[in-house]
């Protein structure tokens, strides 16, 4: 679903903040006296929480080929037990102002076809206190490339690594507003990234565009008095916000072919209500092409509580036709 894309915002420099100031509670006026009469039972309470969710088997007209649920399991090396992939990654945390859901799943063809999930999801938080960084890195490769998954695994945590050595720095530069900055020293780890992966493919006498994959990473403050976020990455992937029911495209396809190198970087302050979306290219290509998918995603995600871990992994597997890559996804809910 093709979306204009929104002018990126000017990043504030902090400022000392008073404290807010607590709301004043006024008792309510006590209620006249109420005449003997008969006791009323009174109505059972309603139930808490949110309305059940209906199921979804698949969204459009026509269903997918592959069955909804895994099938065969991908080969194990007695001898590498370690390199096993499960078929599903959940993750979650909440922090100050935001709330963050992450999954990554294997596709509807890996599933029936017996293939290891060639996604990959990294989360990891760096420092400790108001000082502290949270990182998301998703990478996701080509299903027909045969180094796609180790190629996602080695990026998300090359790139990891080196965010957390720079963790100290990167904080104090969202905090005071340096987005330069931001921008070319993520430029030069992304590209430290896919040089090890070049490196990597000729080692192992492998064409480049068979190792490697796209990239998307996401650094959220824990600082409560910091809202910017900050997305960077390259290749196939795609990063969304849904903003008063509206879904916008952060990275419209002219602008991904027109980035230098084909680096993405993008710097916003969050406003109350927002939900951003980073996804790989197994969830973003639907996500541009199926006017379907926003639209479930906007109604499902309209209610101010973000859904639990189960519900994010059911709104992630909405099933379309013609879309069976493993899918990837981290989604942030700004209160």
């Amino acid at each position: 679903m093709a979306v204009p894309p929104m002018p990126e915002s000017e990043l504030p420099v902090r400022r000392p903040e008073s404290p807010p100031t607590e709301a004043r509670f006024e008792p309510p006026a006590a209620a006249p006296p109420v005449p003997a009469a008969p006791p009323v039972p009174a109505a059972p309470p309603a139930a808490a929480g949110p309305a059940a969710r209906p199921e979804v088997s698949h969204l459009g007209d026509r269903a997918p080929t592959y069955a909804p649920e895994p099938g065969a399991l991908p080969p194990a090396d007695p001898a590498a037990l370690d390199a096993l992939t499960p078929d599903t990654v959940l993750e979650g945390a909440r922090y100050g102002t935001y709330t963050l859901r992450a999954a990554s799943l294997r596709g509807d063809s890996a599933r029936y076809r017996g293939e290891a999930r060639r996604d990959f999801l990294l989360t990891a938080r760096f420092g400790s206190g108001d000082e502290a960084l949270v990182l998301v890195a998703l990478a996701g490769g080509d299903r027909a490339a045969p180094g796609a998954a180790e190629a996602a695994a080695e990026l998300c945590r090359t790139v990891a690594a080196a965010v957390g050595r720079s963790q100290e720095r990167l904080a104090e530069d969202i905090r005071a507003g340096r987005r330069d900055a931001l921008r070319s020293g993520l430029q030069r780890l992304t590209d430290r990234g896919y040089g090890r992966l070049r490196a990597r493919a000729a080692e192992l006498g492998l064409a480049e565009t068979a190792y490697t994959a796209g990239l998307r990473g996401l650094l959220l403050p824990v600082d409560p008095q910091c809202r910017t976020r900050v997305c960077f990455g390259a290749g196939a992937g795609g990063l969304f916000r849904l903003r008063s029911g509206a879904w916008q495209d952060l990275e419209p396809t002219a602008q991904a072919e027109d980035a230098e190198g084909g680096f993405r970087f993008r710097a916003s302050v969050a406003r109350s209500g927002d939900t951003l979306l980073l996804c790989s290219g197994g969830l973003a290509e639907p996500m541009r092409e199926e006017a379907a998918l926003p639209a479930e995603l906007a109604a499902r995600w309209a209610e101010q509580e973000p859904p639990g871990l189960a519900a994010f992994l059911a709104d992630t597997q909405l099933r379309l036709k013609g879309y069976a890559d493993d899918r990837t996804a981290a989604a942030v809910w700004e209160a």
